[in-house]
């Protein structure tokens, strides 16, 4: 797909509506795909969608390759036959604009494998198990290993406790049917012109598939706990760092096998996405490396990263891609001299505009080939933040702000609107914006706060939220900005 001057939204399927307790693959995807195409936006940003592990984060899943069980839709489960009407009649009651993981996790299961109960192995099922054995297979049994063993660490696992056959193909079975529903969604959304913009983490979860099958190209010990982990020091974000606790890579063994690991990877990601956000793209030049048994990220230290050898190897593996490097934080001129050695664009979060008397992130200082956003999933809500800024004191940015962007009183009822269209209307290829700042809504609706390992990703839009009105305002200031 061609991706040229675009606009979209930033909205994780998770956090569609629905009266699962979460959104899904189901009716409600396609009627917020619908949307997007009504209010003229060519992309729509989703977070990894990967089965998720400890904190229910996207950025700690148990596979890199895997889908989330949780985003299958149990009404498209009753339109192939594996459930029944009266299954899905009468889910739980999921008040709020909050997912309850455990609760809907308990009752999803459930739905999944009474579905797996009616379901028959057809050729289309066994093209799919052929066509993703590299990491369905070991996937799968790690799964079932999990099951056996309590769900404790892979560290943990006992060989006497060897996974169950039945559940192997139980993993296999949902994997197939979220291929199958993302795939039909993904075409969809091709029809209508929408690219879907995906993110590929930097680090993996230590407990997931990936470090199980091959331990080889991680930092562990004899016990196979990670020696050192992953993070950045004292930031925007926090005065301590943010310690991430995963392992960090064995680059020298990833190298000499030619970074099949990472090119494999990326080939899975882009077989599901049209264009991706590399995460921590600074971690490819240099990264932030800890001892595990510390407690924050203080005490790290800068270690070279596979740089152009890296990319070199993936272009010849997958030829050019979209990829969008995400280069916040700590950023050298190392690491923008290798971004731009693969012409790939940058970030720029315009939040971060007012800090500084005439930063990088202020619409007049972009460049063409750049990905511009009011704010990421790691950032408050526009409304948040602002009111934040006004309680805390920090006058000096809101003054900045208000004056690069001709705020007055009157003005502030729609403040984000401003926002959005300084962003819209800037020279940066693409334009993104969180739902949240679209729908004008305040902390209460933050996606995550980095750093804190409790409470993030679970809010969820309220259905008919994304109205007629609000479509029309943003299809016409995406017509009037040209995108």
């Amino acid at each position: 797909m061609k991706i040229g001057r675009s606009s979209g939204i930033l909205l994780h399927p998770t956090s569609l509506p629905g009266p699962f307790g979460i959104g899904d693959l189901g009716p409600e995807a396609y009627r917020f795909v619908e949307s997007l195409h009504e209010a003229g936006q060519k992309l729509w940003q989703i977070l990894p969608l990967g089965p998720p592990g400890r904190g229910n984060s996207p950025y700690q899943c148990l596979s890199s390759y895997g889908g989330n069980p949780m985003l299958i839709s149990p009404e498209l489960l009753v339109e192939r036959g594996y459930l029944s009407p009266a299954d899905i009649e009468n889910p739980p009651h999921f008040p709020g604009a909050y997912v309850e993981f455990d609760q809907v996790q308990k009752y999803k299961t459930a739905l999944l494998r009474k579905a797996f109960a009616g379901f028959s192995e057809t050729p289309e099922f066994r093209e799919f198990e052929k066509h993703a054995a590299c990491w369905l297979d070991p996937f799968s049994r790690f799964m079932g290993l999990k099951a056996a063993n309590e769900d404790r660490p892979w560290p943990q696992f006992d060989p006497q406790h060897p996974p169950q056959e039945c559940e192997v193909r139980f993993q296999k079975f949902v994997q197939y049917e979220f291929a199958r529903q993302w795939t039909n969604l993904k075409a969809r959304c091709g029809s209508l012109d929408i690219a879907i913009f995906g993110d590929t983490p930097f680090y993996l979860e230590h407990d997931c598939a990936d470090v199980w099958s091959n331990p080889q190209y991680f930092n562990l010990d004899e016990r196979h706990e990670p020696k050192t982990v992953g993070g950045v020091p004292p930031d925007y974000f926090s005065a301590t760092g943010q310690l991430w606790g995963n392992p960090t890579y064995r680059w020298d063994e990833l190298e000499k096998a030619g970074f099949t690991f990472w090119i494999d990877r990326l080939r899975a990601t882009f077989e599901r996405v049209d264009l991706i956000r590399l995460d921590h793209f600074r971690g490819f030049e240099a990264y932030w490396e800890v001892p595990a048994n510390e407690t924050t990220a203080r005490n790290g230290v800068w270690r070279k990263g596979p740089g152009e050898r890296l990319f070199h190897a993936l272009q010849q593996a997958l030829g050019q891609r979209f990829i969008v490097a995400e280069n916040l934080g700590v950023i050298t001129p190392e690491v923008e001299a290798l971004r731009h050695a693969f012409h790939f664009p940058g970030m720029a979060v315009l939040q971060f505009a007012f800090g500084d008397e005439d930063s990088v992130h202020r619409p007049h200082n972009y460049e063409r080939l750049l990905a511009a956003f009011t704010g990421t999933h790691d950032n408050d809500t526009l409304r948040g933040w602002w009111d934040n800024l006004r309680e805390s004191g920090a006058g000096a940015d809101l003054r900045r702000a208000a004056a690069y962007l001709q705020l007055t009183e009157h003005d502030l009822d729609n403040l984000h609107w401003r926002f959005i269209a300084a962003v819209m209307t800037s020279i940066a290829l693409l334009a993104i914006f969180p739902l949240q700042d679209i729908l004008g809504l305040g902390s209460e609706a933050r996606m995550n706060v980095p750093g804190c390992a409790d409470g993030n990703w679970r809010w969820r839009v309220q259905r008919d939220a994304f109205n007629t009105n609000l479509i029309q305002r943003l299809r016409e200031l995406t017509h009037l900005s040209g995108r």
